[in-house]
């Protein structure tokens, strides 16, 4: 990977990299003696502050302007990933040594555009997303046919920017993972399971992919290489058309939490029940202690919650606002539908639904219905919500949605890169 540093602010010595950007809305006075490697972004001043002679390239923006200088012409779009038509075209036009295009990445589909943009276009170029979702095309620089890519020093000059020294790190073939959801501004996976990559020794990053929808899901995980993907709301079970295959327990629950790319062929599986009995063990409460277990939820976690307590012996009703969505829950996993919404003669709870992720505790059963000793896990882990609280003040037995968090994470893990990792070093990455 050719790595070009590029400074947010003037530095007291030039990084240690393969490039340079010296933008002149950044740089008053451009140092001495640069070199063939530099690369002068005009970003809206005149062009007569580069020296005359110089040999690297000169970024002119979207201007067609004749220069003495080599060229790079760059188009910006801080809205939207363009047509792929659109970005080829562009991409092809001009006199100009280097093709540059950044656009915005809000979806899977745009990841897709500009894989095939990039692929197709016969000359020089370099075509970068902007956005948390756009990351990922400034480390494929080799699949992407980008001539560099840039990384930050000091302050990010782009959205989505890696810093110049992780993408030294991270080179062009390091192992890419992520999550998909909708939304993902609460998930603690990245520092997880980034604290467990790096305990392993393993040269790899996780990227978080939000996305409206799941459209070339499935394209952009084989073109991008990436190796294994976390999947959460409310993606869990309408990821499955998407894939190859579904393996073990998610085949039975219709619902997939964790997808791994094998040699181009996706696999998905399910590790959140995993994480369910983890985080109820640590809790000095296993399931299996536990005889009539309510489900708050219907969704793709709340499958796997029941899975978790049947599989441990408990007999499992379930407790939902959408009545099509659980009766259908309850027919596939043979569960039973809730007769009501008192928590009376149930000894565990399990919340599967982001109730509480904000301030809200609209949970549809009654909170004065919890016993002392009842076991209780929330799967919100963000904050500590009016069901923990209420818990903990009635002496029940509460599970860490933290707890689950990493065991399902854990098992994630061990399936994308075929080892064990350490489980306390992922619990205190997130504490």
């Amino acid at each position: 990977m050719r790595v070009c540093a590029s400074y947010g602010s003037v530095p007291d010595r030039l990084a240690d990299a393969d490039m340079h950007e010296l933008r002149l809305d950044v740089f008053d006075v451009l140092p001495p003696d640069l070199d063939r490697d530099c690369i002068v972004t005009l970003a809206g001043k005149d062009i007569s502050a580069v020296p005359a002679g110089f040999e690297g390239m000169v970024d002119v923006g979207d201007s067609d302007a004749e220069i003495p200088f080599r060229k790079i012409r760059s188009v910006h779009d801080f809205e939207k990933t363009p047509s792929e038509e659109v970005l080829r075209r562009t991409l092809e036009t001009g006199d100009q040594e280097l093709s540059k295009f950044a656009c915005m990445v809000r979806s899977f589909s745009d990841l897709h555009t500009i894989y095939k943009a990039a692929t197709s276009v016969g000359r020089k170029h370099l075509v970068l997303g902007m956005g948390e979702m756009g990351t990922v095309t400034r480390i494929r620089q080799g699949i992407l046919g980008n001539d560099f890519s840039f990384g930050y020093v000091g302050r990010r000059t782009a959205s989505g920017q890696l810093s110049a020294e992780e993408m030294k790190a991270l080179g062009d073939d390091c192992a890419v993972v992520g999550i998909t959801g909708n939304p993902l501004g609460h998930t603690l996976s990245p520092v997880m399971q980034g604290a467990a990559m790096r305990d392993k020794g393993i040269n790899g990053i996780y990227l978080k992919f939000e996305s409206p929808d799941l459209a070339h899901v499935d394209d952009v995980i084989r073109e991008y290489d990436i190796r294994g993907m976390n999947v959460t709301i409310p993606y869990k079970q309408d990821v499955v058309p998407y894939l190859d295959r579904v393996e073990g327990p998610a085949e039975r629950m219709g619902a997939v939490n964790t997808v791994v790319n094998e040699d181009g062929r996706l696999v998905g599986t399910n590790t959140d029940y995993a994480g369910v009995l983890y985080a109820f063990e640590r809790a000095g409460r296993s399931l299996s202690d536990c005889d009539r277990i309510l489900v708050f939820g219907s969704g793709g976690a709340s499958r796997a919650a029941v899975y978790a307590a049947q599989e441990s012996g408990c007999k499992v009703s379930v407790l939902g606002r959408t009545p099509a969505k659980v009766e259908a829950l309850c027919k596939d996993m043979g569960a039973e539908v809730a007769p009501g919404i008192s928590l009376d003669g149930y000894d565990a709870l399990i919340n599967c639904t982001p109730v509480g992720m904000k301030d809200d505790s609209d949970y549809m059963f009654d909170l004065a219905g919890l016993k002392k000793d009842m076991a209780v896990m929330d799967m919100v882990y963000n904050r500590k919500t009016v069901l923990v609280k209420k818990a903990e003040e009635t002496g029940c037995i509460v599970a860490s949605g933290r707890d689950m968090l990493v065991g399902q994470g854990a098992m994630s893990f061990e399936r994308w890169f075929g080892v064990r990792p350490d489980t306390e070093i992922m619990r205190r990455a997130i504490e």
